[in-house]
């Protein structure tokens, strides 16, 4: 099984977390979401959601995600696409991608250079080691 750590080690800097929307959370994102706040799902509605028609988003806050707070407030219940940045496949495609990414995340290897890099991360996606990883739910 491939390690992680090669490729990324989270600096819980805060930099994905800022922008004015965040990612949409599917139902599974939710769950995991209310059992790491310990909370009822009205209440994180009301508190921490944003939900227009069938989309559920976190709120936003003075340009950031409503969790930031000198780190991801709910990082054991982060939603799936939060755990996956920034190893995301469109690094494979491009180089751009990878030093556009790399340069905004101190977390990503980038001194294994591009070429092992993408190595380590086609090999981990192909053979799936990367998503239990990633998606593990870290208990309170």
């Amino acid at each position: 099984m491939i390690d992680v750590s090669e490729l990324f080690s989270c600096t819980r800097c805060g930099f994905c977390c800022h922008g004015e929307t965040t990612v949409s959370l599917d139902r599974e994102d939710q769950l995991r979401m209310l059992a790491a706040l310990d909370m009822n799902e009205d209440d994180v509605r009301e508190q921490y959601w944003r939900i227009s028609e069938k989309t559920v988003q976190m709120k936003t806050v003075d340009g950031h995600c409503i969790f930031y707070r000198d780190g991801c407030a709910v990082h054991s219940g982060r939603p799936h696409r939060c755990a996956q940045w920034p190893l995301h496949p469109s690094i494979l495609d491009d180089e751009n991608n990878f030093n556009i990414i790399s340069e905004s995340c101190p977390g990503i290897k980038k001194e294994i250079g591009y070429e092992r890099f993408c190595k380590i991360l086609s090999r981990s996606l192909s053979e799936n080691a990367l998503l239990p990883k990633l998606f593990r739910i870290v208990k309170k």
